[in-house]
């Protein structure tokens, strides 16, 4: 069984902004998950596809960048799905750290 989470974050930065934000902070990402993990990412087109590994537990994810919503999308198999609503309360959560910006002025 399969349980998928979707979470859309809104924003006004437009695409290309939002995709070079998430771009800078998509390495913190693996602060995020209880007991670490190992993140792998690659952008095709405006998507974002990651592969992340925790626990022993794989799960393949991406953020689709638009004008004025960035979309996260997982798929939670076996055992992970039982963990789906407190997973997907820490994405609405967390997501929209994604989408700041950490630049020095």
């Amino acid at each position: 069984m399969t349980q998928p989470i979707d979470v859309s974050v809104p924003h006004k930065l437009g695409r290309e902004e939002a995709k070079r934000r998430i771009a800078a902070n998509i390495g913190s990402l693996q602060g995020h998950i209880p007991g670490g993990a190992a993140v792998t990412s690659n952008w095709v087109g405006d998507r974002l596809d990651l592969g992340i590994s925790a626990l022993g537990q794989t799960v393949d994810a991406s953020i689709t960048v638009g004008d004025a919503q960035a979309r996260v999308h997982l798929v939670l198999a076996g055992m992970l799905g039982m963990l789906a609503a407190p997973i997907a309360a820490a994405i609405k959560a967390k997501a929209a750290e994604l989408l700041e910006d950490h630049r020095k002025a």
